[in-house]
């Protein structure tokens, strides 16, 4: 019998309880240990988006071209990722509540009661606190019941735990408080979602008045304005943040990089700009004296999001603003992370100490147990471990109910086995025998099929499945092997000799392929495309006929194939490339002196090369996605880079045809 299960039926339900109140507890500490993982990162990598904005700045004040400056195209917002982590360290943050384990079960459930018709929905962890303080008196109350019980000199097994009205009471209660706050929650979701709509609305009429181009100066400040309407909204659905941050900050970019403002505004802004961040520079400093590393770091977490909304400041001082920031930033998060890493040194060491009787317990070989004695002997090893477990104390209530259920199980396992063994071991002899000669009826059966390939997988499945199948008395399994192996090596012995044939026509087969790529090659590359296509698409049809090579030559011959049409094929778009420019310009010969129809068609080229380079810039974006280890996404990427090569010579001949008609435009001005 399992110690664990000596002292009581009532135990498994005490357990059962406390780990049911542990629940939400569990909770609580994974928001911490997220909130660890934040603190750690926060400001490890960050970088500010209002600086890339002023580079576009510099950017159209070097040049007198109409470029297109991408500021912030890969920028991922790290300020809205503190944001976050601000949210869970007020989360994590451990404020002053009610001692709930020095009040009576009716005073918690009136504690409960209250904190339900005041209404608040984020009270959920001071519910949690009051659920495990009365499971913990009750959980108490019920042993106490039970030793008088049995000091009464009553059998244990007979115990029948007294009803308690205030247990029935507190379950309502948690049940009420949980559909109120799924509502709660229901309705913050759907006003995320709003937030969201609006977000994107603005984003549509920050795009909107980018576009045009004649007016952008008229807009700018209905722009201010809606910047202003941006930041207002609020909260938005879980995993959108990043992505309506990046698109408001493309909107924003592509105004600003129309707009051009001046550099003497820009550099008034700069200085502005300079001294919030100062400011804020030394609050973050002040920060780090501050005693409460909870209250410092939620504080640093409005810091940032303060530096995110003010703009850049001047090119050569802007890193070492953002690194003083920074460095203050860091010391921050260390001081928040040691502060829950302390916590929990104590708790990790009763943690580590249960893992390892867990791991003592799992490391039983139950199957290497081959006689009374050694089950008795191991039987005495495991009460040991029982004795001390009773001995530690908790872990984080995270892991302790789990730990606890595992150490349980394995104890449980061992006892089951124990108990089956002797049972087991009369019918197993019997159980085996009746299998193998399943077994040796399948083989038997397949054993004509040898050409079939499917029967020759059932047919190494059947030996894979004979090796799983347990002895069976010497003499009986000396007479089933002997049968199993006569039908199996039967049907080897016949499939070996078909496979030889079909390597010889394997063999034939590369021969003929061979002889294709031969050909293939012997087309130059100079030899006119109508003169050549057909026997081209002759030695293809040829090729798809002929059956398969040996598997090792497989990849080697194909890739000499399509080599050789890629070789092909090449000549002869480079030759139509060429052909096509000389026609082009012919055409534009005839527009001489035709000022009009060499803009217009000047206009139409470079409508053509702002829309290829866009093509381009997006499949250069969407190749960054796909993942090269995998066959799929390394296919793909192969697809994607061809059309970049393609989509880039279409520019390069685009381009060349725009300076030729600039030349002829040149000439006629000239002349």
């Amino acid at each position: 019998m399992n110690e664990l299960d000596k002292l009581s039926p009532l135990e498994a339900d005490l357990n059962r309880v406390d780990a049911e109140a542990n629940a939400e507890a569990l909770k609580s500490e994974a928001s911490s240990e997220k909130e660890n993982a934040v603190c750690e990162n926060a400001c490890a990598n960050e970088t500010s988006p209002s600086l890339d904005i002023a580079e576009a700045a510099d950017a159209v004040e070097q040049t007198n071209e109409c470029e297109s400056v991408n500021v912030c195209a890969e920028e991922s917002s790290p300020a809205l990722d503190l944001a976050e982590a601000a949210d869970k360290a007020e989360d994590a943050k451990e404020e002053p509540s009610p001692n709930y384990h020095s009040m009576s079960k009716p005073e918690m459930v009136e504690a409960l009661r209250a904190i339900i018709a005041g209404g608040d929905m984020e009270a959920h962890k001071e519910v949690a606190a009051i659920k495990q303080a009365f499971y913990t008196l009750h959980n108490r109350q019920l042993s106490e019941e039970l030793e008088a019980f049995v000091a009464a000199g009553n059998d244990p097994e007979a115990f029948s735990a007294t009803p308690d009205e205030n247990e029935v009471i507190i379950k309502d209660l948690l049940a009420e408080f949980r559909e109120k706050r799924n509502v709660y929650l229901e309705e913050k979701e759907e006003e995320r979602r709003k937030n969201l709509e609006e977000k994107n609305r603005i984003i549509g009429e920050l795009k909107a008045i980018a576009e045009d181009i004649d007016n952008i100066n008229v807009h700018f400040p209905k722009f201010q304005q809606f910047q202003q309407d941006f930041k207002a909204v609020g909260e938005v659905p879980a995993g959108m943040d990043n992505d309506v941050w990046k698109a408001y900050q493309t909107a924003v970019e592509q105004f600003y990089d129309r707009l051009k403002m001046n550099k003497e505004l820009r550099d008034l802004d700069f200085k502005k700009n300079l001294e919030l961040k100062t400011a804020l520079v030394e609050k973050a400093k002040e920060l780090t004296e501050v005693e409460d590393p909870i209250d410092a770091f939620k504080r640093l977490q409005s810091l940032h999001e303060q530096w995110r909304e003010i703009g850049p400041v001047a090119r050569e001082i802007r890193e070492e603003i953002w690194n003083q920031f920074k460095e203050a930033s860091t010391i921050i998060n260390k001081r928040h992370q040691d502060y829950f890493t302390e916590r929990k040194a104590t708790e990790q060491a009763n943690e580590d100490a249960k893992t390892a009787l867990c791991e003592k317990a799992e490391s039983i070989d139950i199957a290497a147990l081959k006689n009374f004695a050694d089950w008795d002997k191991v039987t005495k090893e495991i009460i040991e471990l029982q004795n001390e477990w009773k001995g530690l104390g908790f872990a984080s209530r995270k892991v302790n109910a789990q730990l606890f259920a595992r150490f349980r199980k394995a104890c449980d396992d061992f006892f089951t086995a124990k108990a089956e063994y002797f049972k087991k071991t009369k019918e197993e002899f019997r159980d085996n025998l009746a299998k193998k000669e399943v077994l040796c009826e399948k083989a038997e059966a397949l054993k004509d099929r040898f050409e079939d390939r499917a029967a020759y997988d059932e047919m190494v499945a059947l030996q894979k499945e004979w090796r799983t199948v347990g002895v069976v008395r010497r003499k009986q399994g000396d007479e089933v092997w002997k049968r199993f192996c006569a039908a199996v090596d039967s049907f080897h012995d016949a499939r070996k000799k078909l496979l030889n044939g079909r390597r010889d026509e394997e063999t034939e087969n590369l021969k003929a392929k061979r002889s294709v790529i031969e050909r293939l090659a012997a087309i130059p590359e100079d030899a006119e495309r109508k003169d050549v296509i057909g026997t081209v698409r002759d030695l293809q049809a040829e090729w798809q006929k002929i059956g398969h090579v040996p598997f090792k030559q497989k990849d080697t011959v194909n890739a000499d194939y399509r080599a050789q049409l890629d070789r092909l094929f090449s000549a002869f778009d480079l030759r139509e490339s060429r052909q096509r420019m000389r026609r082009f310009e012919g055409e534009v010969k005839k527009m001489e002196g035709d000022g009009n129809r060499l803009g217009r068609e000047r206009d139409r080229l470079m409508r053509a090369l702002e829309s290829r380079q866009a093509e381009l810039k997006t499949i250069e974006n969407n190749l960054g996605f796909f993942n090269v280890k995998s066959s799929a996404g390394n296919s793909l990427m192969k697809d994607l880079e061809r059309r970049i090569q393609k989509t880039k010579e279409d520019i390069a001949q685009i381009k060349e045809k725009i300076a030729v008609l600039d030349k002829q435009e040149k000439d006629s001005v000239a002349e």
